[in-house]
């Protein structure tokens, strides 16, 4: 078997049409880690990820992204501060699937920029 040419995931683009409100929302209200800022690019570190907010180059990336699910090991106390903090959530944190013994939670929401985000979390 031949070695694997893709090793994990690196960096994920995100569209931003106003990247201030964007990097605050992802740093003020979400807590991600900002790595850097560049022109138009703003650079957040999630564990061996790397998200980029900016805006969109051409009509063809003009789009909300994919939706981003953000691994917690609470989600319900998750759900409860990020409530506080003024985001708006979809609805309550819920079982999506069952596989066994353990259950996958999760809780979907927009960002500042109208792209889908959600929290997840095995039980």
């Amino acid at each position: 078997m031949a070695p694997a040419l893709l090793e994990d995931v690196g960096q994920i683009a995100m569209r931003a049409k106003d990247l201030p409100r964007a990097t605050a929302f992802y740093r003020d209200t979400l807590g991600l880690t900002l790595a850097l800022e560049a022109p138009n690019l703003t650079f957040f570190q999630v564990g061996t990820i790397m998200i980029m907010l900016s805006p969109p180059e051409s009509a063809e990336f003009d789009h909300a992204g994919s939706v981003l699910y953000f691994r917690t090991a609470d989600i319900t106390a998750a759900y409860a501060a990020l409530a506080g903090r003024g985001v708006a959530f979809r609805g309550e944190p819920h079982v999506v699937h069952r596989a066994g013994e353990k259950a996958l939670w999760m809780a979907f929401f927009d960002d500042s920029e109208g792209n889908v985000l959600a929290l997840m979390q095995w039980r």
